[in-house]
């Protein structure tokens, strides 16, 4: 079965055919660290509760780099215990999207950072108060001289080192990885047969590059319908364009065994019901049963080395940083 005719000319546009081009997934490489203390620094910012209104929650409660980088609920739990609207997509490998957010309205992982601290069914907090409270505590005022040769800090040095940390958070060397580098037995036979569905019947139109994703935007429910009650509107919501509803960033399939629950609404838990969900609604295919097995087994083998975090000692609180707020109205 060949491509539909459209995502026919999405390859093309891409330059990811299948038939003359070279393989559609590039090789992740471990992250070269070239701002060792920056990257330091926004590790503590990173995992820091007090960027938040409620004192307990940090970009690692959504974002958990022990589960994929994600928190495996449908839509995450913000401050006072509000369900946010939409799944928290993984911090892994993000530096390799073309924007952030489901709908592209950040630019880039700095810009993204700053978002949740005063969304306030996140982090619920302001960027000034977020300023004041790290500006409190001396150790901080440190780190920041030592980074930034001076110890006055504002939300650009806070975001800036926290997306200098997020760029470290890449998965080499994934079975998947070492085939591409030439290792014919790092994955089964399964997963090969796998991936040739992958690529022969439209899915690397999408899922291409490092990331196998995050390249482009795309409908969701292209051929069919995708019914959900979730209310995200994609990029509608950032272009006010009706063209444009659900319309999302394609997400990565990098550690995608990892990351459930599935879908920008987080409406689905197995790779199996998802990979069948996407051939019918995105290809208008059915895949048998061994088709699907063999998708899922190469999906399996995209997961790669996961970040080794030793969480760091984060500075003592002082008199002068704001009282936390209980979560409790």
């Amino acid at each position: 079965m060949k491509y539909p005719a459209l995502l026919l000319a999405i390859s093309a546009v891409l330059g990811c055919g299948v038939a003359n081009a070279a393989e559609p997934i590039e090789i992740i490489h471990p992250a070269k660290m070239t701002e060792p203390d920056k990257v330091a620094l926004g590790k503590m910012l990173y995992f820091e509760p007090r960027l938040s209104k409620s004192g307990f929650i940090s970009c690692n409660s959504c974002h958990n780099l022990s589960m994929g980088g994600v928190d495996a609920l449908p839509t995450s739990i913000g401050d006072r215990w509000q369900q946010g609207p939409i799944n928290a997509p993984t911090v892994l490998n993000a530096d390799f999207m073309l924007a952030q957010f489901w709908d592209g309205r950040a630019k880039d992982l700095q810009e993204q950072a700053g978002g949740p601290i005063a969304n306030p069914k996140e982090m619920g907090f302001t960027h000034e108060l977020a300023v004041e409270t790290v500006a409190s505590m001396p150790a901080y005022r440190e780190h920041f001289r030592k980074v930034y040769g001076s110890d006055k800090i504002d939300i650009d040095h806070i975001t800036d080192a926290i997306a200098a940390f997020e760029k470290t958070l890449v998965t080499p060397n994934s079975p998947f990885d070492k085939y591409l580098a030439g290792d014919q037995q790092a994955i089964s036979s399964d997963a090969k047969a796998g991936y040739d569905i992958f690529k022969n019947r439209g899915c690397v139109a999408c899922h291409n590059g490092p990331a196998v994703g995050g390249t482009m935007y795309m409908k969701m429910g292209l051929i069919k319908p995708f019914h959900t009650n979730n209310p995200a509107e994609g990029r509608k919501g950032v272009t006010g364009k009706e063209a444009d509803k659900m319309v999302f960033k394609v997400p990565t399939l990098r550690n995608i065994e990892l990351t459930y629950p599935y879908f920008h609404d987080g409406s689905v838990w197995s790779l199996e019901e998802s990979v069948n969900t996407m051939s019918d609604l995105q290809l208008g295919q059915k895949f048998t049963p061994e088709e699907t097995t063999q998708v899922v087994a190469f999906l399996k083998s995209l997961t790669g080395e996961q970040p080794q975090i030793t969480l760091p000692i984060l500075p003592p609180s002082t008199a002068a940083t704001p009282k936390p707020q209980p979560f409790a109205n």
